[in-house]
């Protein structure tokens, strides 16, 4: 049996893979769940799985489980999931969680030697370079979660043919038809109303700036290895292609499949076996509009950012991914307008110097000095230009 911790495993990919998970209880056994401060849905998976090992964001939430599980190995914070990640019985593990806080347990994971799906792309965002050298030095497996990157890794596996450019798709979330002007007067509850995906707050609103495409397009860099020239985004509301590889006699290869995370994730874990998902299979024999376009930079400037940061380099994708999770966390909150998202993640960028990053400090440094800057242009509204 596989032995499988999940980083965020009360979230949207977590609870998936655990769903997955359900399917094969031959193949595959918890070792390990890490969550934040969803200690309710936490205690479920425990009574339900029966991990090895768990951890919570704070020591608070810690003792609440440590009393109700007295025999459970219970920790906390960064280090604790860490722990999760690098558990000896642990073959594979899931990096789920959101945001910069799965970096140093996805990368101690990678130097353990352990396999990792990774759905957590600000760990290569933030961190791209060292990853991928951990990678080559533990003779460590990533495989990619994201139905993106997942699908270009399906195009592209087994095949040497050299690649001219990769194709990201994107939905365009809900605001792929408005205006500037309605997107300047958005409400949370219309930036939370994706059309096709259903995720957590956090990326749906990285879908709706089209931040999270951005990100996807350096993540795109580290993992296939092209320059910056060669990753592209195109919109495709219907979510059916899920990317593309174009080779350098023309041909493109599309992976289709049905809009649901558990595809990508059973590919993950069961790599390089192919089995019975139990979904739906997508429907041929019926009509199927495919539309296809390029994206509006000028209406989603976190997109061009995505890319401004990757050609820069060094720091400045943390900076971007940094500023980004505070920005949307200001949205969320509802103390910033919708437009003010990239407004912030600009003039973040723009504020900084960046540096090369050769190790882990430099990185956590980047991304300390993105918030408190991030953050000092939500208090002062008039300094973001």
């Amino acid at each position: 049996m596989k032995g499988v911790s999940i980083l965020g495993s009360t979230g949207s990919v977590g609870t998936n893979t655990l769903r997955v998970m359900d399917r094969f209880p031959e193949r595959f056994r918890v070792i390990g769940l890490g969550a934040g401060g969803s200690v309710d849905a936490l205690s479920a998976q425990i009574r339900k799985y029966r991990p090895l090992i768990v951890s919570v964001s704070s020591s608070q939430s810690a003792d609440t489980l440590r009393r109700d599980f007295s025999e459970l190995d219970v920790r906390s914070g960064v280090d604790g999931l860490v722990d999760v990640a690098t558990h000896a019985e642990a073959d594979f593990v899931v990096s789920a969680t959101v945001g910069a806080v799965g970096l140093v347990p996805t990368l101690r994971a990678i130097e353990a030697g352990k396999s990792v799906g990774l759905a957590n792309k600000e760990t290569l965002v933030m961190a791209g370079e060292l990853m991928t050298k951990a990678v080559a030095e533990a003779g460590a497996t990533l495989l990619p979660v994201d139905s993106e990157h997942n699908a270009i890794h399906q195009c592209l596996d087994g095949r040497n043919q050299p690649v001219k450019r990769i194709w990201l798709t994107a939905s365009g979330g809900p605001f792929r038809t408005a205006t500037l002007s309605e997107m300047r007067e958005a409400t949370l509850e219309q930036a939370l109303q994706h059309p096709t995906w259903k995720m957590g707050p956090k990326i749906t609103i990285d879908s709706a700036t089209m931040m999270n495409k951005g990100l996807e397009v350096i993540e795109a860099y580290w993992l296939f290895d092209v320059s910056p020239e060669q990753v592209r985004v195109v919109v495709h509301p219907q979510s059916v292609i899920h990317s593309m590889v174009e080779l350098e006699d023309g041909s493109l290869i599309a992976q289709l499949g049905v809009t649901d995370m558990r595809l990508p994730i059973q590919y993950a874990l069961t790599y390089p076996e192919r089995l019975d998902t139990g979904l739906p299979p997508l429907d041929l024999e019926t009509p199927l509009q495919l539309d296809l376009g390029p994206p509006d930079f000028e209406k989603f400037a976190c997109l061009r950012l995505g890319y401004e940061a990757l050609t820069q380099g060094g720091t400045a994708p943390a900076v971007l991914n940094a500023a980004n999770e505070v920005a949307v966390a200001a949205f969320l909150d509802e103390r910033i307008g919708f437009l003010a998202i990239g407004a912030t993640l600009e003039t973040t960028l723009a504020r900084h110097d960046p540096k090369p990053v050769q190790e882990l400090e430099t990185v956590l440094e980047a991304d300390r000095w993105a918030r408190e800057c991030a953050e000092g242009l939500i208090r002062a509204p008039a300094a973001v230009v």
